[in-house]
């Protein structure tokens, strides 16, 4: 079932995106090659909770406030004293937080220090799915319309886009209805209401969209182990206008 979310419900959302962006700003300058990836979870967790917050888990047994995920890992990497980030590494930050009851969402590949173009181009292109899905996401389309608009943007560049996993609602819960595929679906696709909150976050490879789970059963890596990009904001719905209530500096 699909919340629309009240005046009330937004303002609260709107309140802890605020202090996503506000930490993603202040830890991203931070992230430098020779930090483990725990170190950088560690920036995160201390920084939500200085400011009255608490990290709003992907599941409550995931092992670390912060999804961190390098290179040829899509999502969900765990946070670990023994990875560390090298010079021309991509470096995925997925937090969220839950801000008196209220959850904010969102993700961003951080290119560090040299990285190869193709790297580089992968990165742009993904931030532009993601520009690409926002601008659709308006009222009297459908959902499908974002999917669409993901897709066709890498599918120009010649890049897999992940289809195992998806954006979805949020504000009440990590993960509420709808759910927004990156690829056309022939799954549910409801029109998009004023009242909408949502994360949208196309996951993009450049190689194969192929994904599999690591050993570990967190990890979601490439099949063919080319690198990938993750982008995510998280929006409000009004009727003449949609909000990226995360956007950053």
């Amino acid at each position: 079932m699909i919340r629309l979310k009240n005046e009330t419900q937004i303002q609260g959302i709107r309140k802890s995106c605020k202090l996503l962006a506000d930490m993603y700003n202040h830890i991203i300058p931070k992230v430098t090659a020779g930090m483990s990836t725990k170190d950088i979870d560690d920036l995160c967790v201390e920084y939500i909770t200085r400011h009255g917050g608490k990290p709003a888990w992907y599941r409550e047994d995931f092992p670390g406030a912060a999804c961190i995920s390098v290179n040829n890992e899509v999502i969900h990497g765990i946070p670990s004293k023994k990875r560390h980030i090298k010079n021309g590494d991509l470096v995925s930050l997925d937090v969220g937080i839950d801000l008196d009851g209220y959850i904010s969402d969102s993700a961003v590949t951080l290119m560090i220090g040299d990285v190869a173009p193709a790297h580089k181009k992968l990165v742009e292109v993904t931030r532009q799915c993601l520009a690409a899905g926002i601008a659709a996401c308006k009222v009297g389309n459908r959902i499908g319309d974002i999917s669409k608009a993901v897709f066709e943007v890498a599918e120009a560049a010649g890049y897999g886009v992940v289809y195992d996993y998806c954006g979805h609602g949020v504000g009440l819960d990590v993960h509420e209805d709808p759910s927004i595929p990156n690829v056309p679906s022939r799954g549910p696709n409801p029109r998009i209401q004023p009242g909408m909150v949502l994360a949208i976050e196309p996951m993009i490879n450049l190689g194969t969209a192929d994904v599999d789970v690591a050993q570990d059963g967190w990890t979601v890596l490439t099949c063919d182990g080319a690198f990938s990009a993750h982008e995510e904001h998280t929006v409000a719905v009004f009727k003449d206008h949609t909000e990226i209530l995360t956007a950053r500096d």
